[in-house]
């Protein structure tokens, strides 16, 4: 790639002090936003403290990337096409910015989603997503359209593509590094409850929370990046400990309406973008993405347990993490299963444990 791409993930310019005096002047002046939860420094959510009740994942395997797309999704006809019923509809892929396509939410799989949707909803849908890399000579979420070919969708579908780092945001506060009240923009797209949002990716090894699912395609893809400042660096500037718990905070009040895994292949290794491919040949879907997400670990060999914000949810009852508790609509998970090496780093991710 000839681009010069600019990952100042952790240099913000105009750069707010996060300390407990910008907190507490920020609040004087109206401005602070939403808070989510309280914002303590250390220690896990209770355990049990909510229950999500019976989910439902549906699993299909064979070589086909759309079909299986489409074939996964068949289960939760009547309860998408009532969920979708006078909302917008949000298709969120994983566009992480790299020249090979087995890092990223293949064409083919949204085709799968828009060729359900198709018979069901009438307006247009939205492809939108909020890469957190910037380019030189344009945003980095439009190159990244370009890059992974998803323009023709355009011509074939309702469609539109919308590059939600130039979409209005909301304030939020989290945890800093230390411990002190931390501000964020979230966009206000995945804060709408106007906006049915399907969340689609693939199955990958991950470089600070083990692995990339649903709920991090979402809850990662929510901190704003401009010109102006790299919120997803911010986000991430807090540690691992605290990262995991911010990702917590975030998803108690923002969550995909459907959860899609195209594990056709999947990534080990030094994922996000630099991992193996794996040649899996896996779908998930179901509404409940924290179910959706631990049969993807399972389907990966990886303990659902060593993913902090996923034991936190499923804690919290967001949703369902007990695998007695989710029905698999598919055949026997257990033939499926591929171990997926993790990161070079995998031992230090799992410290939001101690």
């Amino acid at each position: 790639m000839d681009e010069k791409i600019i990952l100042d993930t952790l240099s913000d310019r105009l750069h707010i002090p996060h300390n407990r005096r910008s907190f507490i002047q920020r609040l004087a002046l109206g401005t602070a936003g939403m808070t989510f939860g309280s914002l303590m420094s250390g220690g896990h959510p209770e355990a049990a403290l909510g229950d999500a009740g019976q989910a439902e994942v549906s699993f299909v395997t064979g070589t086909d990337r759309r079909e299986m797309v489409y074939e996964a999704l068949k289960p939760f006809k009547n309860e998408i096409k009532k969920g979708i019923r006078g909302k917008q509809v949000i298709i969120k892929p994983n566009l992480v910015g790299n020249e090979t396509i087995t890092a990223v939410t293949h064409p083919d799989a949204i085709r799968g989603v828009l060729d359900f949707l198709k018979p069901l909803y009438d307006e247009k849908v939205l492809i939108a997503e909020s890469t957190g890399r910037r380019y030189a000579d344009m945003p980095g979420t439009i190159k990244h359209f370009h890059l992974y070919n998803y323009f023709p969708l355009l011509d074939e579908y309702h469609v539109g593509l919308v590059d939600l780092n130039a979409e209005p945001s909301t304030n939020v506060w989290v945890l800093s590094s230390e411990g002190h009240p931390l501000d964020i923009r979230i966009i206000d797209c995945y804060l709408d409850p106007n906006n049915y949002i399907i969340s689609i990716c693939r199955p990958k090894a991950h470089n600070c929370l083990v692995v990339t699912l649903t709920g991090k395609n979402i809850l990662f893809g929510a901190p704003k990046v401009d010109a102006y400042r790299h919120d997803k660096g911010r986000m991430h500037s807090a540690g691992i400990r605290k990262l995991n718990y911010n990702v917590f905070l975030l998803a108690q009040r923002i969550r995909p309406q459907l959860a899609v895994i195209d594990g056709l292949e999947g990534m080990e290794g030094n994922g996000p973008n630099n991992g193996t491919v794996v040649n899996h040949g896996i779908a998930l879907a179901g509404t409940d993405f924290i179910a959706v997400d631990h049969v993807a670990c399972q389907l990966m060999g990886v303990d659902p347990g060593d993913c902090g914000y996923l034991t936190y949810c499923a804690q919290a009852g967001i949703g369902q993490g007990d695998l007695s508790k989710i029905e698999i609509k598919g055949p026997d998970l257990s033939k499926y299963i591929y171990t997926y090496r993790m990161h070079d780093n995998y031992e230090q991710h799992l410290e939001w444990k101690n």
